[in-house]
């Protein structure tokens, strides 16, 4: 982090929320403090990973990528294991209030929307080596996709609930395509193409005329544009290619242009951030450039994937020698969190990785593996009883990190295991 950078990060931060909303968010660290000293494994996970921070003292790790990905898809696993159904929890969070989580051992409901993209890594890691155990879990969580799919073909917002306190959201629903068409293109299943149809033609229906989807849910603030849901034109594009219907192809076009046209000249974008519209979190930032990019990749559009490398090229000066990558960026690039969203770094180097494959430029492939090899060093080397052992945290630092403070949400590791995973298949083909 460039210390003059500092002043600007503080200012910033103060600037984000209201005095009382600082308040809450210092009561809440205060009562997780409170906290640690009933899960000791935990506590000393956060202590270590504090001084690591503070001493700048993580040491990247060349190479390994297998062993890391069985430990990452090991981890998904048993967060999946967790719950009472076939979704994979939202996240290890001990130190949660009592009573907040009804599993009542630091593991969070399940989540539809990441269940249904981490289906996609999980296949890929069944495929890649040959794990038929890992085919069948994660036929079972697209099952349980298609069984709590709401009727108008939506996929909820925010944790499992109840059908009466469903409300949809098109992010969620774009996820949950992705991973049901990743399952049809090698497993045939009459009702899980069903529950994909119906998912699709609910996006095609809350798509407006500008390309723009705009039933975001309950658990964002409140914008009538979200610039990250072109992700969601990804697996709607692979969908009308698996059942080969071009409305669905066209649609999905239309919707990453949508968010494309938002790109500035310098290649940020705005309406892209769960919670800080002017400081929008890498995790976004990565969410955008990967739907832009791939939506392109498929549909051979050259104009989104230069659109995803505009917005790539100024966030490969902000990475440290090491890896280590600021959580959040003005409009101009520069940083406004002292933290780093662990999430968007990951999501970040398979972009990187995804940009060095389709255009050959070796830069993109070096800054891949500085923010992998950074993650693989802040992955949890836990004992292997530990239900931290293979999972990355939401922030480093990890407890008082800006995002998703105090754990492990599952998406975290879900996009670690995909950079691994593309990592591995770039090493073994350039060796």
């Amino acid at each position: 982090m460039r210390l003059f950078a500092l002043p600007g990060i503080a200012l910033s931060r103060l600037k984000a929320r209201a005095l009382r909303e600082h308040y809450w968010v210092l009561r809440d660290h205060l009562l997780r403090l409170g906290r640690l000293p009933d899960h000791p494994a935990f506590a000393r996970q956060v202590w270590l990973d504090q001084w690591r921070f503070v001493t700048n003292r993580v040491q990247p790790v060349d190479g390994a990528c297998r062993q890391r990905a069985h430990a990452a898809a090991e981890w998904l696993v048993r967060a999946w294991e967790s719950t009472p159904d076939d979704g994979v929890s939202m996240g290890f969070f001990p130190c949660d209030p009592p009573g907040s989580s009804p599993l009542g051992n630091g593991w969070r409901p399940s989540y539809p929307e990441t269940t249904g993209y981490i289906i996609v890594s999980l296949l890929d890691y069944a495929i890649r080596f040959s794990d038929a155990l890992m085919r069948e879990r994660v036929l079972a969580m697209a099952h349980w996709e298609a069984e709590i799919q709401m009727a108008s073909g939506a996929v909820q917002g925010g944790a499992v609930t109840t059908p009466d306190r469903q409300r949809p959201a098109v992010f969620n629903t774009g996820m949950v395509l992705q991973g049901l068409a990743a399952i049809l293109q090698h497993e045939p299943d009459a009702r899980l193409e069903r529950a994909a149809r119906r998912a699709a033609d609910f996006l095609l229906a809350d798509m407006d005329a500008d390309g723009h989807l705009r039933s975001h849910g309950q658990f964002v603030v409140v914008q009538p544009i979200k610039t990250y849901n072109c992700l969601c034109a990804w697996g709607l594009h692979q969908f009308g290619t698996l059942v080969q219907e071009s409305r669905y192809r066209q649609a999905a076009v239309r919707i990453a242009h949508a968010s494309m046209r938002l790109q500035r000249v310098n290649g940020w974008f705005p309406h892209n951030c769960l919670s800080r519209e002017e400081a929008p979190l890498t995790h976004t930032i990565g969410y955008t450039l990967q739907g832009l990019l791939e939506t392109g990749a498929a549909a051979g559009d050259e104009a989104l994937i230069h659109a995803a490398r505009l917005g790539m090229e100024p966030i490969l000066a902000a990475i440290s020698p090491d890896g280590f990558l600021p959580g959040r960026f003005h409009a101009d690039w520069t940083p406004a969190s002292f933290s780093s969203c662990l999430t968007g770094s990951a999501q970040l180097a398979v972009v990187c990785f995804r940009l060095f494959q389709i255009l050959g430029d070796a830069t993109f492939l070096e800054a891949g593996h500085r923010l992998l090899d950074y993650l693989k060093g802040v992955q949890v080397t836990a004992p292997a009883t530990s239900p931290m052992r293979g999972a990355l945290a939401g922030s480093f630092p990890m407890f008082f990190g800006e995002y998703q403070s105090a754990g492990f949400p599952n998406w975290a590791t879900k996009y670690l295991l995909d950079g691994l995973l593309l990592q591995d298949r770039i090493i073994e083909g350039r060796a």
